[in-house]
């Protein structure tokens, strides 16, 4: 649906890349064709389209989504195979270290019975526009777009969904308006319905495997990498959370849940070890709050790890 009155508000070269315009009260909300353009490009292009529109009386805001060729965006899949190991964290915590690299990332939390992005992301009150029943990405203060059934249903709400419900949910947050280089899927614990879903339909380019040291969590982590491989998606490599805490007050590091499980494993399996995060206090607090620390100056752990997975990128076939 493209508003007549207020197409005719833009300049030609950007009136010829308008997919949707529609207008709601004093809200403008635009979705643009930006295949082929550099990052300048696109850049120019959203200014010169918020420009005109904001020029039209009445409106006070505009909204603009931009959408490319889909050949163009990566999607990497995170799991962990066993719960409660802080692959969501992670998962937050490398789309920032990403953005910080230079790319436009995209953040689907596709847990959906125990969605947990909106909160470690600082949206947890923020709710998606849709345009043509296409939902628009979330903007978060650290550069990177995120959608969750946690910004779709009340706070707190129990979902009690079967698989064709599930598959329905996953495919309206990824078919969502993206426009960004790469998108994290933070999967659900486990081999179930929305991993099935995402092997079968949506095809990720790569996985990522999280795990904590200990045995437990590693043969969960292996299963998980083995659904990977039947599906024929490439294993990009294995993390090791909650590698070692170090005591606040004598700085004395233990290692509460093994040490080293992991990179023993990726060696075992001839996989990529992409590196530990340690156990700390710092980064659980941090995410209650929604302050993801590789958004940090100083850290290095998040984007060592994200710098790896960016080479892969680079060098993977799309």
């Amino acid at each position: 649906m493209i508003d007549p009155a207020l197409a005719d508000s833009l300049p030609a070269e950007v009136g010829k890349r308008v997919q949707s315009l529609s207008r709601k009260d004093a809200r403008v909300i635009a979705v643009l064709d930006a295949t082929g353009l550099s990052g300048e490009e696109r850049g120019a292009l959203e200014a010169a389209a918020r420009r005109a529109l904001l020029e039209n009386d009445g409106v006070s805001s505009v909204h603009i989504a931009m959408n490319a060729e889909r050949r163009r965006r990566q999607t990497i899949a995170i799991g962990s195979g066993k719960g409660g190991v802080g692959k969501s964290t992670v998962t937050a915590n490398l789309a920032v270290a990403l953005a910080r690299h230079g790319l436009r990332v995209g953040v689907v939390d596709a847990d959906i019975y125990g969605p947990s992005q909106p909160t470690l992301l600082g949206c947890k009150t923020a709710k998606p526009d849709a345009e043509n029943e296409t939902l628009i990405p979330i903007e978060t203060r650290y550069g990177v777009r995120v959608l969750s059934m946690g910004h779709l249903v009340a706070p707190g709400k129990a979902l009690a969904w079967r698989g064709p419900m599930i598959g329905k949910a996953l495919a309206q947050l990824l078919d969502a308006a993206w426009d960004e280089d790469v998108l994290l899927v933070d999967l659900p614990p486990g081999t179930g319905d929305v991993q099935l879903t995402m092997l079968q339909r949506f095809r990720p380019d790569g996985a990522v495997l999280v795990s904590t040291p200990q045995d437990l969590a590693l043969i969960d982590a292996i299963r998980a990498g083995q659904m990977f491989d039947l599906g024929e998606i490439p294993v990009i490599g294995l993390i090791e959370n909650m590698a070692g805490y170090a005591c606040p007050h004598c700085g004395e590091i233990s290692d509460p849940f093994g040490q080293g499980g992991v990179e023993a494993a990726a060696n075992k399996l001839d996989l990529p070890f992409l590196g530990r995060i340690p156990l700390t206090m710092d980064i659980r607090q941090a995410s209650d709050a929604g302050t993801p620390p590789a958004a940090a100056e100083n850290e290095e752990s998040f984007a060592q790890i994200a710098a790896k997975l960016a080479e892969w990128m680079a060098v993977s076939p799309r």
